[in-house]
């Protein structure tokens, strides 16, 4: 089976190891989508630049351009739109129950456990002092919220082999990527959330999954 090649798509501007980037990059890579990229170096503030503000109207990433100039940003926005133009493998939903399900724990994970860590970085980490203002307590708060996520992923993953479906969907991939990112944040997964564990050995055992900067 051939490679398929984004018709309308013009580039994607990223930064590989940032979350928001990964899951879009991890979602592509499980469709086998070819796709020119533009890595943007976000502490030196590319995307924060006039000529890319200007283009993108936003300053973050990703964003996909399009041939007739259109930007997409968002990363749910992106892998939404990836879904419709390559259906398979089906990542968010083959009905309209399962699109319910998958969205419903696609929301509770970006809005619980990826926001959480990502906040901790965002404002506790001192390298993110040049893209952020940051708020040391409100990242102390989340990283205290952690845990509470952890659990809540351990406890759905005791009763389904994947967080929203019987297969790998959307909703995995925000999960492991918030989960890689605890090392940033030097926090892990508890030893007895063993639920958490295994599907975690399955997940990163994924091509995809790979972190950015190692070897598959």
């Amino acid at each position: 089976m051939s490679t398929p090649n984004l018709p309308d798509a013009v580039c994607l501007f990223e930064e590989p190891r940032a979350p928001n980037p990964r899951r879009v990059n991890i979602f592509i890579a499980e469709k086998g989508i070819e796709i020119e990229r533009h890595v943007l170096d976000l502490i030196e503030g590319a995307h924060k630049a006039p000529d890319y503000l200007s283009k993108v109207g936003v300053p973050q990433v990703p964003a996909l351009e399009l041939e007739d100039g259109t930007i997409l940003t968002e990363s749910q926005a992106i892998c939404r739109y990836l879904e419709a133009l390559y259906p398979e493998p089906n990542m968010m939903g083959a009905t309209p129950y399962e699109t319910a399900v998958i969205d419903m724990w696609q929301r509770r994970v970006e809005f619980g456990l990826f926001a959480a860590v990502t906040a901790t970085f965002r404002h506790t980490n001192p390298h993110m002092s040049a893209l952020e203002d940051q708020v040391p307590e409100w990242g102390e708060i989340n990283r205290r919220r952690i845990p509470v996520h952890l659990q809540r992923l351990d406890a759905r993953l005791a009763e389904s082999p994947y967080v929203a479906a019987e297969r790998f969907t959307v909703a995995d991939i925000t999960a492991i990527v918030a989960i890689d990112f605890l090392r940033i944040v030097r926090e892990r997964v508890p030893e007895e959330l063993t639920n958490l564990a295994d599907w975690i050995g399955r997940v990163r055992a994924r091509p995809s999954c790979t972190l950015p900067g190692k070897a598959a």
